[in-house]
């Protein structure tokens, strides 16, 4: 970890992609929950409201996969968005296709002026001090009024949590999953991002937060014959009753979702 603490310092100042190499493993529609969440947004739909806007994929990986279904989620709220995948690893630079490019570059964005950037299962791999540096690059990078999107999700997609960044800073946590997958909320706590992942214990904050959620889960055991959607719609009745703030959903989702302020899981 020291090693990859140094390599950041190193590239940053060398003029050479920001970042380190790694494992690029991925899997087809691994990051659909998060591209629905794009797609219904009011940020990222603000974000994209200008003619030409600019989305980067930072570490796609050694597939265009999740990029190429990136963008058409994407062109559906800006039909003439440009998408390019940024890659630190030279050897999987890709042709153009599907109307996206591919470009060796990392955390420094390859000098672009974005309007929306997403790096999932990257700094997942990095030691955790070096998240907020990476944050901190990418969101100077930023163009007004852009968004930074940061996450992990499982090697399925099944169980996924993002950070949203603008150029101040985190502003929400989101945490989604299928709700066939998960015996309880909590299980998502594997697949916090890295800058919450460790502290989950009890005390913090995110333990505080999951600790609820498992709490209204259980309260709701009576509508389990209706289904985990139904019975997840009720627990989160049950905290908005308890004061929880959380982000009004304005849809009928197929995902068990909840998104909360940042400053109420930041320790």
């Amino acid at each position: 970890m020291a090693d990859h603490a140094h390599n950041l310092r190193f590239t940053a100042s060398s003029g050479r992609p920001l970042g380190v190499i790694t494992r690029g493993t991925t899997n087809i529609n691994r990051l659909r929950r998060c591209d629905r969440w794009m797609h219904y947004d009011p940020n990222i739909r603000a974000a994209l409201a200008l003619p030409r806007p600019l989305a980067l994929d930072v570490g796609y990986g050694a597939s265009h996969t999740t990029t190429v279904e990136w963008a058409g989620w994407l062109r559906r709220i800006a039909p003439d968005i440009q998408v390019t995948g940024l890659e630190i690893n030279p050897e999987r630079v890709l042709p153009p296709r599907d109307g996206v490019t591919f470009e060796l570059g990392g955390f420094e964005l390859s000098g672009y002026t974005p309007n929306l950037v997403r790096a999932f299962n990257v700094l997942r791999q990095y030691d955790v001090a070096q998240v907020e540096d990476a944050w901190r690059e990418v969101c100077s990078r930023l163009a007004p009024g852009g968004y930074f999107v940061e996450g992990t999700c499982d090697e399925l997609g099944r169980r996924s949590c993002w950070v949203l960044l603008d150029r101040t800073g985190p502003k929400s946590l989101t945490m989604a999953w299928d709700p066939m997958d998960v015996d309880k909320p909590s299980d998502l706590a594997e697949r916090l991002p890295k800058r919450l992942i460790h502290d989950n214990v009890p005390g913090t904050p995110i333990n505080r937060l999951l600790t609820a959620m498992d709490d209204a889960w259980a309260r709701t055991a009576g509508w389990s014959p209706y289904g985990p959607r139904v019975r997840w719609r009720k627990a989160r009745e049950l905290l908005l009753n308890d004061a929880w703030p959380l982000t009004p959903i304005r849809r009928r989702i197929r995902d068990n979702i909840i998104t909360v302020p940042w400053d109420l899981v930041a320790n």
